[in-house]
């Protein structure tokens, strides 16, 4: 239960009209307190009186409530047209999964906000201005408040234009995130090493799920529950990330056990794409999606490309002192849960196949990728990481081999190849596995 609630708040992050909405209900709350204020507590004080408060009369009041709400649902307007581009921009140029951290920003869904619970401010007050034949009545504090909200619409029309020039400009959509996947890598391993795995894979009985869709979130404690209680072992075989056709087998009981579907029905969540709340390659595809398409032949970016490895490579360096999750769970001391997880050889795999592939006679490309495999050979101990880092980079040489013509890149790559080699064998431990 408790994962299908963080995937739900996770889908509640891609809605962009939540905070909008939430802004405008403030707004009106804010206008109606504003008005009940200057009807029952300051009426004849001239509290808004003076330089800064509205002191004038009800036609007055009428035509600035006006202005300030016509201009500010323009500007609103304006702002939404902006975002489109900026959301275009960033699709055409860095790839469609992307759009989804544009549609997170909260600060564009906050600025929007501002400019439409502006404009309902203003239209909420404006529609208690009286005349002196209507029983006059003007409410200069609430009044006051809209000329307040119209600055404050000012400045964050020049900090919107600033924030999305920022915003679309690829390194910082880069960072963003590599920062993303570094609070990913965080939560998802391990100061020390988990249980390992049974040797042998779980023979049984298999079992479907009703739904289908990508698998978003594992409830881990509840399947253990489950299974611990029905005295059984359980073998998940789908990870978050990963698509479920519907009525394929996602799992396999020790023993058939009555209502396993309607288990892993309450513990599994779906959805209609991928999730970053548990999946550890998420942004590394989208890292390596802006990568792919720096390296098309229509944008010809190498420089984004080889950012993206540098990015990449802080991230195994951050992994280099922790344990990745072995997917093995207990209860009691026995295993009753072994769900399938991303290794360290997954994780490089999505990091640097495609970019290879993609990179193939990119001489500064591939340079780059071996200098990343020995900044991170390094400070990796582990025998068994470096002889992956190693496979990469042999895949490297191999690929330069083949599609690099030019004798002085080719040699250059060798000459890497070399470096990366002697940093390897002097910095792993044959202790550390």
């Amino acid at each position: 239960m408790r994962a299908r609630v963080q995937a739900w708040i996770e889908a509640l992050g891609d809605q962009f009209w939540l905070r909008p909405a939430l802004t405008i209900i403030l707004a009106v709350v804010l206008a109606a307190t504003a008005v009940w204020l200057d009807r029952s507590v300051l009426q004849g004080y001239g509290v808004a009186s003076g330089v800064w408060g509205y002191s004038g009369g009800a036609e007055g009041a009428r035509a600035l409530l006006s202005a300030v709400a016509s201009s500010t649902i323009g500007v609103a307007g304006t702002t939404f047209s902006i975002t489109i581009a900026a959301l275009s921009l960033a699709s055409g140029q860095m790839g469609p999964r992307l759009l989804r951290n544009f549609v997170r920003d909260s600060r564009n869904q906050i600025a929007l906000g501002i400019f439409l619970g502006t404009f309902a401010y203003a239209l909420i007050v404006l529609r208690t201005v009286r005349t002196v034949q209507e029983s006059a009545f003007v409410p200069h504090l609430a009044v006051s408040g809209a000329i307040g909200l119209a600055f404050i619409c000012l400045g964050t029309l020049v900090w919107f234009v600033h924030h999305i020039a920022t915003s679309i400009n690829v390194e910082t959509v880069v960072d963003a995130v590599h920062r993303d996947l570094c609070v990913a890598v965080e939560a998802r391993t391990r100061d020390a090493a988990d249980l390992p795995r049974p040797a042998d894979p779980t023979k049984g009985a298999s079992v479907s799920v009703s739904g289908s869709g990508y698998l978003q979130a594992v409830d881990a404690d509840g399947l253990a529950d489950w299974a611990a209680e029905h005295g059984i072992v359980l073998d998940l075989i789908v990870r978050p990330g990963d698509y479920v056709p519907t009525q394929v087998p996602i799992a396999t009981l020790s023993e058939g056990v009555e209502g396993a579907s309607q288990a892993l029905d309450r513990c599994l969540t779906f959805g209609r794409r991928p999730a970053a709340l548990q999946d550890i390659e998420y942004s590394i595809r989208q890292l390596s999606e802006i990568a792919v398409r720096a390296l098309s032949p229509g944008i010809n970016d190498p420089f984004t490309a080889a950012s993206v490895l540098d990015h990449l490579g802080d991230v195994l360096c951050r992994i280099a002192p922790r344990h990745l999750p072995t997917g093995a769970v207990d209860r009691d001391g026995r295993i009753v849960l072994v769900q399938s997880v991303t290794d360290y050889d997954g994780l490089c795999d999505a990091m640097f196949h495609m970019i290879r592939q993609n990179a193939a006679g990119s001489v500064h490309v591939l340079v780059r990728m071996l200098d990343v495999l020995a900044q991170v050979a390094a400070v990796e101990r582990r025998v068994d990481r470096v002889a992956e880092l190693r496979r990469h980079a042999d895949l490297v040489l191999a690929t330069a081999r083949q599609d690099v013509s030019e004798m002085a890149g080719l040699a250059d790559l060798e000459e890497r190849y070399r470096r990366f080699g002697a940093i390897a064998s002097a910095g792993a431990e044959p202790g550390h596995t």
